[in-house]
């Protein structure tokens, strides 16, 4: 039996009633570019691979890709990808103007920094359904003022739309984690008419949530002054957890105009 290792964060899905939602909620038609990130032993690979002709699945465990192959369903049919999907190309799948479809039970140790990865490659995907800390979910579709509004919340509103699509308990799962997940669909934004200046919204929203607990009037400080905070339209003793990603856009805005004037 394969151990999951920890340092890939690994929790493998076994429960037959919860894989059966999920391939229904892919629904994943002949041919759909289905890409699995992570796909571990199999237990969703292999029932997506009987919906569609062909597949690829991103893993960076030499044992579970050896275990992988030596099933023969694989053959032809999977393409299996040694890799870290940090800094995996997603553009080297595309053959023709299809977009992928990306699934995967997203290693919670690097969930973060791989879902931001997925938004610099979101022009390359048509969807994205995958399995992540209930926690972070819930971080991700969370609105202005509720309690799990964060920098996450804001970096995806202009990229992503956001549906939670049911729970999982841990015992789905060999070794059971110690949080619950969220089965979750993402499906990128083609354009987003209210952000002008995307590298001065990432500035402003990483400056304010670094202290959110500080108010805008603080933490933007080395940024913008209380003056052009409030010429953007917000109040600078506002903390950052109040603030709609809409702000964050005109406190871009007020930057941009300021980085251009110096």
């Amino acid at each position: 039996m394969h151990v999951a290792r920890k340092r890939f964060g690994q929790h493998f899905l076994h429960d037959p009633g919860i894989i059966r939602r999920i391939v229904a909620a892919v629904d994943p038609q002949p041919e759909d570019l289905l890409v699995e990130i992570g796909p571990g032993l199999g237990a969703i690979t292999f029932p997506l691979l009987e919906r569609v002709r062909q597949m690829h699945a991103i893993e960076i465990d030499r044992d579970a890709i050896r275990y992988l192959r030596s099933h023969p369903d694989t053959e032809d049919r999977l393409s299996i990808h040694e890799a870290d999907i940090l800094q995996f190309d997603l553009a080297s799948l595309r053959q023709d103007e299809r977009r992928l479809r990306v699934v995967g039970n997203l290693p919670y140790n690097i969930s973060t920094p791989l879902l931001f990865r997925l938004i610099e490659q979101r022009e390359h995907i048509l969807d994205l359904h995958v399995m992540l800390q209930k926690e972070v979910v819930q971080r991700m579709a969370a609105r202005a003022g509720s309690a799990h509004y964060g920098r996450l919340s804001v970096m995806l509103a202009p990229w992503m739309s956001v549906e939670p699509l049911f729970d999982i308990g841990p015992g789905a799962f060999r070794p059971p984690p110690k949080v619950s997940s969220t089965f979750a669909r993402l499906v990128p934004i083609a354009s987003c008419p209210w952000l002008e200046h995307p590298r001065e919204y990432g500035m402003v929203v990483a400056a304010a949530f670094a202290q959110r607990r500080k108010t805008l009037r603080n933490s933007l400080r080395a940024l913008l002054t209380e003056q052009e905070i409030a010429h953007a339209g917000l109040d600078a003793g506002a903390r950052a957890e109040t603030i709609a990603p809409l702000g964050y856009a005109a406190l871009a805005r007020e930057l941009a105009r300021k980085r251009a004037r110096a």
